[in-house]
């Protein structure tokens, strides 16, 4: 397997999980996690079935340094527990904007890993932003209590395509501030 150089991309340190940016030996957990149908099914970009290749493209994409998608791993290697729990990602747009992303491994579903790791990337707050955006599927309501409980705002309804579903699926789309202006 190829080996994935590092990036500049800051490691956040916190109690319950670090957020570290993505290594090479992080493929077989992307590709066993990231091939769940679960998982893959609320998301809009992972295809089900996983092919093969895909997990190698997507770790060289994050460690480019013209990225415009900056992602960590969910690491809790340093508290003791698993090496990979689910990934977080911020895509840049623009004038100080960016739209937050994650997953989480189905064994650590509803144990608390996305508040944190939600949590520990707003207090953090690695590329300056003003302000964060998100969106989930409406049939994930445990993703937008993930939302809620760290300061987002519902702003409307959406649709976003998901690839493993092959359909439009309705969404709900949040804003957090982050400069204290009010929405």
């Amino acid at each position: 397997m190829q080996d994935f150089t590092e990036t500049d991309q800051l490691i956040l340190p916190g109690e319950a999980l670090d957020l570290r940016p993505l290594r090479g030996s992080d493929a077989g957990l992307i590709d066993l996690y990231g091939g769940d149908e679960r998982v893959a099914r609320m998301t809009t970009s992972i295809p089900h079935p996983l092919p093969p290749g895909s997990t190698e493209a997507f770790l060289r994409r994050a460690q480019t340094q013209d990225r415009t998608e900056h992602v960590w791993a969910m690491d809790a290697s340093r508290q003791g527990g698993a090496e990979l729990k689910g990934l977080i990602s911020l895509t840049a747009l623009d004038d100080g904007q960016s739209e937050i992303g994650y997953w989480v491994a189905p064994a650590w579903w509803n144990t608390g890993v996305a508040s944190v790791a939600v949590q520990a990337l707003i207090a953090a707050n690695p590329l300056d932003n003003r302000s964060i955006f998100a969106s989930v599927f409406q049939d994930n309501p445990a993703s937008a209590r993930v939302l809620t409980n760290a300061g987002f705002a519902y702003v409307g309804d959406a649709e976003s395509f998901s690839v493993a579903r092959n359909a439009t699926v309705p969404t709900w789309t949040y804003l957090r501030k982050l400069d204290g202006q009010n929405i």
